[in-house]
């Protein structure tokens, strides 16, 4: 997988990329992120925590690790630490996930595309084949 997710990146012109010998627990992360989005910074934050973990290795689990995320997202990290531990927030996570669950996504990235899924991270000609055999018309 390690490999793959590689050469994947670099397609995308992403050199340098870092797999973790192990697999994160994103909760923390996801629900820091939905706190990020209602104060209209969702965006930054991805980035950060994004870069943070695939080109840094640094541990996305850590609170003060999220914290630093939210700052240098401009967010006030005091106040990121408070909505770590928000019920609001993880609520918003299990939520997702059992919608998630409901829909059959069994990885991520999945794409809908009509009555279609294409799961995990595929080509783009492969979701764009699935896109045209759904109806899309292409640009």
């Amino acid at each position: 997988m390690a490999d793959h997710l590689r050469r994947f990146a670099a397609a995308f012109g992403v050199e340098g990329l870092r797999i973790p010998e192990r697999t994160p627990n994103t909760r923390k992360a996801l629900a820091l992120a939905e706190w990020a989005r209602d104060q209209g910074r969702l965006h930054p934050f991805r980035e950060a925590a994004m870069s943070a973990h695939w080109r840094d290795g640094q541990d996305i689990e850590d609170e003060q690790v999220l914290a630093r995320l939210a700052a240098a997202a401009g967010l006030d990290p005091e106040a990121a630490a408070a909505a770590l531990r928000d019920p609001l927030y993880a609520g918003r996570v299990d939520s997702m996930g059992d919608e998630a669950a409901r829909a059959g996504v069994t990885g991520i990235p999945t794409f809908f595309i009509g009555d279609r899924m294409v799961v995990g991270c595929q080509p783009y000609e492969l979701v764009a084949a699935e896109a045209e055999a759904a109806g899309a018309r292409h640009r």
